[in-house]
Order: structure tokens, then C-alpha cells, then sequence
């Protein structure tokens, strides 16, 4: 698939098209669809929207606002990144990753240097772009973000998020964005340095994170999981939350309410994620604790 062409949007009329957008992306829901002035608003108030063209067709966006962060030396003003929206058949194919950059890009115009946005810590393409590709790191879990979503990705399930910082002029984010960013991590890096996973799901017949045929065989979350030790650690979620919740929506609650413990538990220990890794099938956060690794 050709590099998609990246265009800031200023118009109603291309404000129109990502509202139509949002409906192919988030289908279900009418009430939850971002009207074209709110887009429209934003943008004469420093906001930032742009979309994604291939052969002149819009397949992804990207929105965000400026925003106030309290610190403990006061108020400080950061983005707040709030909406990216690829169509379904367009995902995995960069343009996620090409609208980020055009926004840190963006961001860092305007003499910004922290991105915030929230993502569903089960959703492991989003976790991918986010930590692995962009460099972000997080520990901030929010519980019902949102409240009770409608619309067809989120209805019926606790809206928690991950609160992901972005800290857009940090070594670690420009090597992630650069031509020769670092390769990701692979589970053998992990295997060589003799690191466990926190816990493992349980799973029926099948090795987990392969094709799935029944709702019995989905990996199941374990009833505990070890003590927060060392430097490192390694918290799994299923490959494919979607298609796991699809198949049987009650395993996907437990699966929510298992790692809200986990990582409640984690960042109020200290630790923070720093990567994530997608590979074999299965599926991993890296929890690093404290902050020696948001360099890398």
C-alpha cells in the first residue's frame, strides 16, 4: 500500500467528511459521533485536525486540542490528543502512524512538549502504535473513562483507558519517529534475560494467541497473579480482544476487570509501561519501574 498523503483539514466541508468518517469507524452510535463544528471550534482555537488520502480518499484522521496539566509546580500547558479514526480496511498499513507524526510534528510548532490521549490497554494494535512505534509510555489507569459507550466497539464493557504521555521531544520519541527507529522487542529478549511473565492464561487445547474456533478455547485470565518484583515485568492480555469479546462477552469482562488489578496494582507500585511487544501470537506490556527507560 502507497504512503498515504497527510493534509491538515481547515474546511466544513472536510470537517463534513470526518464526521461521515467517524461512522464507518465507530458504527452503532449516532450520539457518539463528533459533530463538524466542534472539529471546526477547536481548530480556530488551536486545535489540530488532519486526515489521511489515499487516492483521494479520506481513510483516517487524526483530532486534537490544547489543554492544562496540574503539576506540583502548577499548571502546564500540554495536547490532548482525543480522536483517531482509520477505516476498518486501511488499519495496520502505517496510516495511524503517519497522522501521529504529523501531529507531534504539529504539537512541537506550536512550542508544545507533552501529548496525552486514551486508549483501551486491551486493544493490542493500539498498543502497538502507541508504546512500540510512537514511544509513548503510561501510568495512569482510569477506570470508566467514559461512562457507558454505544457505539459497536465499546457498548457493554467498563470505558477503562490507559492515559498514555507522550513526551514528544524526549531522545526516545525522535528515534522511535526517525528513518531508522530501534526494531522491536521480540519475546527471545526477554526469554535470553531469563524473565517470567507476571502471570499465564489459561488456555484450552490451542497455543494461546492462534486461531480460535470455539468461545472454549479463548485464554482465560488466571485467578492470581505473582508478586510486582524486579526491575521488569511482563503482563499479557489476549492478541485479539475483539474477536475474543465477539466470541464470548462475559470472558471479556473478566479479562477487563484481571488487568485493571494488574495494572492499578503495578502503577501504584511504581512501575510504569514502557513497551509492548506483539509477537509469536501473543501479546505483552513491559512494565519498567520507575523512569529509567524513557530514553530508549
Amino acid at each position: 500500500m502507497p504512503a498515504p498523503v497527510i493534509k491538515i483539514l481547515e474546511t466544513p466541508e472536510e470537517m463534513n467528511a470526518v464526521e461521515a468518517l467517524q461512522r464507518s469507524v465507530w458504527p452503532g452510535s449516532e450520539t457518539d459521533i463528533a459533530p463538524a463544528h466542534v472539529f471546526i471550534a477547536a481548530i480556530h482555537n488551536g486545535g489540530f485536525v488532519a486526515g489521511a488520502y489515499l487516492e483521494d480518499q479520506l481513510v483516517g484522521f487524526v483530532f486534537g486540542f490544547p489543554g492544562i496539566e496540574f503539576t506540583p509546580d502548577g499548571p502546564r500547558p500540554k495536547h490532548c490528543s482525543h480522536m483517531l479514526g482509520i477505516l476498518p480496511g486501511y488499519r495496520d498499513s502505517g496510516v495511524g502512524f503517519a497522522l501521529k507524526r504529523a501531529q507531534w510534528q504539529m504539537v512541537r510548532h506550536q512550542g508544545l512538549d507533552h501529548i496525552t490521549w486514551t486508549y483501551d490497554p486491551l486493544l493490542s494494535r493500539n498498543a502497538y502504535l502507541n508504546l512500540t512505534k510512537l514511544g509513548a509510555v503510561c501510568d495512569t489507569y482510569r477506570r470508566s473513562e467514559y461512562g457507558d459507550m454505544r457505539d459497536g466497539l465499546n457498548a457493554g464493557l467498563p470505558s477503562d483507558r490507559f492515559q498514555v504521555d507522550w513526551w514528544i521531544n524526549t531522545r526516545r520519541v525522535e528515534r522511535r519517529l526517525s528513518k531508522r527507529p530501534r526494531r522491536p522487542l521480540k519475546l527471545d529478549d526477554f526469554s535470553k534475560a531469563e524473565l517470567e511473565p507476571l502471570y499465564a492464561p489459561h488456555v484450552a487445547r490451542q497455543p494461546f494467541g492462534t486461531a480460535q474456533s470455539a468461545a472454549g478455547n479463548w485464554p482465560r485470565p488466571p485467578e492470581h497473579f505473582s508478586p510486582l518484583e524486579g526491575r521488569l515485568i511482563l503482563a499479557e492480555i489476549p492478541s485479539d480482544f475483539s474477536a475474543l469479546k465477539e466470541a464470548d462477552f462475559a470472558l471479556a469482562r473478566d479479562w477487563r476487570f484481571f488487568t485493571r488489578e494488574v495494572f492499578e496494582t503495578a502503577f501504584a507500585a511504581g512501575y510504569i509501561v514502557t513497551d509492548f511487544v506483539h509477537d509469536a501470537g501473543r501479546s505483552f506490556y513491559v512494565l519498567s519501574h520507575g523512569e529509567s527507560t524513557l530514553e530508549q
